[in-house]
């Protein structure tokens, strides 16, 4: 069994670079179609023994008008029909009469409905005066003639309104194909405008407790490096081994910026579960926390732990920043089937309490509305600050 394969023909480059010479000199288009339409029309002129220079004049009038139809396309049909109707008064026939097919059928193409319905008519009573001057004397000449002359207008201007649809159609798509571009530009620097500030509360958050626990170790070591060197040896280690862990995880935030890092990305992020870890970097630095957790932890997305995580680090490390001397810390989690409360108090007695506009404070309420949750910053009534957030299991349960 033998199968054929019709093939379509690509379009060559010379067509190409034709087809956008032809759009882009849409006047020499038209200047090289009237000369053609011209030079057809020679013959049948030359071939008229009466009233040949008349005919010449009055075909000259129907086919100039050509040059100019796409411009101004109810103009040249105007000034052709009125040439026409100077024609078909002198009774002088000529091949120019096509014109008016051609100016009709560009009034379709380009201008509105009701402009193609005037026309329609205005070309329409023409063919019915050219069939009553023109065709035979019989009523089935007069009929037949009028029929192919009105099938000739009616296929004009039927192509032509097809034409101008296709336009339109084909504006359009580009219009959408434009706005579209447009909107994917959009979200695209929108996308990396909220990368950029999730990225900027992540630094803020790792820079700020880092640097926090480094100077009060620091500051430990410093004091404790004439009198007690084992703990000024243990408290420098601790600073080495903040600072280590802060690099890492902005490098691990650099590295999904700069996409050269293809296993960056997968780093994991803080949880809940490095909670531990975290408390225990601040009470080396001196500050003492106690912890109490009720309820049961259950299931959190690793968006909620990060906020959890960042809360909580973000509270004790102002605790560490503004809390004076003597100050201590508390942290109290209480979770429930929907997500988790947590308090973060401290009985600070600092004079440079922490700002509510603060990046930080403004980086939790902004952590804590994804999560469909609320925060709360303040000074306690006995003295100190605290932090009351909540905090949703994941995204969907906003609003619950």
């Amino acid at each position: 069994m033998s199968s054929t394969r019709t093939r379509h023909p690509h379009p060559t480059p010379e067509a190409g670079r034709l087809r956008r010479f032809l759009s882009a000199h849409p006047l020499a288009v038209d200047l090289g179609f009237t000369v053609a339409l011209g030079l057809l029309a020679v013959r049948p002129l030359m071939a008229e023994a009466e009233h040949r220079g008349v005919a010449v004049v009055l075909n000259l009038g129907l086919l100039v008008p050509l040059v100019w139809r796409r411009g101004y396309p109810m103009a040249a049909f105007t000034v052709i029909t009125a040439v026409a109707f100077v024609q078909l008064v002198l009774d002088v026939r000529g091949p120019g009469d096509i014109a008016l097919l051609v100016a009709f059928y560009t009034i379709a193409a380009t201008g509105s409905r009701p402009r193609t319905l005037a026309a329609a008519a205005v070309l329409e009573l023409g063919v019915v005066a050219a069939t009553i001057r023109w065709a035979g004397p019989s009523y089935e000449d007069r009929l037949a003639a009028l029929v192919f002359l009105s099938g000739l207008a009616t296929a004009a201007g039927v192509s032509g309104i097809n034409v101008g649809t296709r336009r339109a159609h084909l504006a359009a798509l580009e219009d959408r194909a434009a706005r579209l571009e447009r909107e994917r530009d959009q979200q695209t620097r929108l996308a990396a405008a909220a990368e950029r500030a999730r990225i900027a509360r992540e630094m803020h958050d790792i820079i700020a407790h880092s640097l926090s626990v480094m100077i009060a170790l620091a500051d430990g070591a410093t004091f404790a490096l004439e009198t007690s060197p084992g703990q000024a040896a243990v408290a420098m280690a601790s600073v080495s081994g903040t600072g280590r862990h802060a690099l890492a995880e902005m490098r691990r935030l650099l590295g999904v910026l700069r996409g050269d890092q293809p296993d960056a990305g997968r780093a994991p992020v803080p949880g809940i579960g490095d909670l531990d870890d975290l408390i225990g970097q601040v009470r080396a630095a001196g500050l003492p926390v106690t912890v109490e957790i009720s309820g049961h932890r259950g299931f959190f997305s690793a968006g909620a732990q990060l906020t959890v995580f960042r809360i909580v680090q973000e509270a004790l490390t102002n605790s560490l920043k503004h809390g004076g001397t003597a100050v201590t810390a508390r942290v109290v989690l209480r979770y429930d089937t929907v997500g988790v409360d947590m308090m973060i108090t401290d009985t600070g007695t600092g004079s440079d309490p922490p700002r509510p506009g603060g990046q930080g404070l403004v980086g939790m309420r902004e952590r804590v509305a994804v999560y469909g949750g609320t925060v709360d910053v303040g000074p306690c009534l006995g003295g100190g600050w605290q932090v009351m957030a909540r905090v949703h299991r994941d995204g969907e349960t906003v609003g619950a």
